[in-house]
């Protein structure tokens, strides 16, 4: 059992600067209320949130601000009304920022003359919505080329391009068809082609799979993941599904009522909530679906080599009080493991060593696999489950204390009337 991991620049996921952003937004604030131009509109609503005046206009989105690296699937979650559809439609300016900064690969996309911001969305960056959005005449083929066709390509590299995406999300043989001879699954599926037909470097995603059936939604999860491993795009992908975002994000950033609430991996939003809020937002989420092995996975506390001596492997085993470890060959791959009763046995005998004295007792698999994949197969063997990378190296180990404690649901805090 192997998953490939998602790759994403650790740095610029982290809130560094060593690789520059595909998205960056500094203080990004969309305000609503009074007519009036949207400069005036802000500097009322500043001196309004300055006095703590509980007064119009309103802030759909308050002084936001994040970056999105590179080749990162980026999760924008909340309830309705949080302001997450709001951020996602600034970023290519459907929606008008009221103030802030938004760079797209170092350009100010906030103030962009309009030939650029066109350019700009018609190669750079595209959009696949939640209700499809496909033209009911044209046919499946002619609406996963239309970004191609708005930027008057040829027929031929349009057709080339709609067929390639089209076979890539499993459509291969409906590119004649109209978008009404199609299910709900599938003709999502046409959308999220035309996304990928544009060769569009960024994907902008609001809510494409909330109006899916539930099976249908996760086969079209999987196949977006999947997509994004071959073709590493960087998505900024909106919901309102914990579940959803836990299990597809590199990182998730919660709004409410306009503002950032908490930004961080799945792991570090179910181990450390930043506040109340998200605690209770997060006491369903399904721990052994969204956690993987990857993430609660530890070093192991004694790996051996095949030329190792079997005495001091046995005195590094008592010294953990362990009975069992991997022993590995020159690249890192696992060549079985070693016992206690086998390490005994072997000592004295000349010339013994370690790659003498395994066994295949054991099983691996894969960083990215969810815990609800592995529980079955914790603890029953003398060693701790492997998790290898997809060159099958070792790169950790499952205890079984591990994997219960991951697993463990924290209890919401309660307020406990001395605030």
């Amino acid at each position: 059992m192997t998953t490939q991991v998602r790759s994403v620049q650790p740095d610029v996921a982290a809130g560094a600067s060593a690789v520059e952003a595909a998205i960056k937004a500094t203080a990004l604030t969309k305000i609503y209320g009074p007519r009036g131009g949207s400069e005036s509109r802000h500097r009322g609503w500043r001196r309004a949130k300055d006095s703590g005046a509980d007064t119009k206009p309103k802030a759909a989105a308050d002084d936001v601000t994040f970056s999105v690296a590179p080749g990162e699937f980026f999760m924008i979650m909340g309830l309705s009304g949080s302001g997450k559809s709001t951020v996602l439609r600034m970023l290519n300016r459907l929606i008008e920022p009221s103030s802030g900064e938004l760079l797209i690969d170092g350009r100010n996309v906030a103030t962009m003359p309009d030939g650029e911001l066109r350019e700009l969305r018609n190669r750079k960056i595209n959009m696949v919505f939640q209700h499809f959005a496909l033209f009911p005449h044209r046919t499946v083929r002619e609406n996963a080329s239309y970004a191609l066709h708005v930027r008057n390509e040829s027929a031929a590299k349009r057709d080339e391009r709609a067929d390639w995406a089209l076979q890539t999300v499993g459509l291969g043989d409906w590119g004649d068809s109209l978008p009404g001879e199609l299910s709900g699954g599938m003709r999502q599926r046409v959308g999220l082609a035309r996304a990928l037909a544009s060769e569009a470097d960024i994907l902008l995603m609001d809510e494409p799979f909330s109006a899916l059936d539930p099976l249908i939604r996760r086969d079209m999860q999987d196949l977006l993941m999947e997509l994004q491993r071959d073709l590493n795009r960087t998505v900024v992908f909106v919901t309102h599904d914990l579940n959803e975002a836990m299990r597809m994000g590199d990182r998730i950033m919660i709004m409410r009522d306009g503002k950032v609430v908490q930004l961080g991996t799945a792991q570090e939003i179910l181990n450390s909530p930043a506040d109340d809020y998200v605690t209770e937002f997060i006491s369903d989420v399904d721990r052994s679906r969204v956690l993987t092995a990857g993430t609660i996975m530890q070093e192991p506390l004694v790996t051996a080599t095949e030329r190792d001596d079997p005495q001091d492997v046995l005195r590094r085993l008592s010294n953990v009080e362990g009975v069992g470890a991997y022993v590995l060959d020159d690249e890192g791959h696992i060549a079985g493991i070693t016992r206690a009763d086998l390490l005994a046995a072997g000592v004295g005998r000349q010339r013994a060593t370690v790659g003498q004295l395994v066994t295949n007792e054991f099983k691996t698999v894969g960083a990215d696999a969810p815990l609800s994949d592995i529980c079955t197969l914790v603890g029953r063997n003398s060693v701790p489950l492997a998790v290898t990378d997809t060159d099958g190296r070792l790169v950790g180990v499952v205890p079984r204390a591990t994997l219960l404690n991951a697993l463990a649901t924290p209890h919401p805090r309660k307020d406990d009337g001395n605030a």
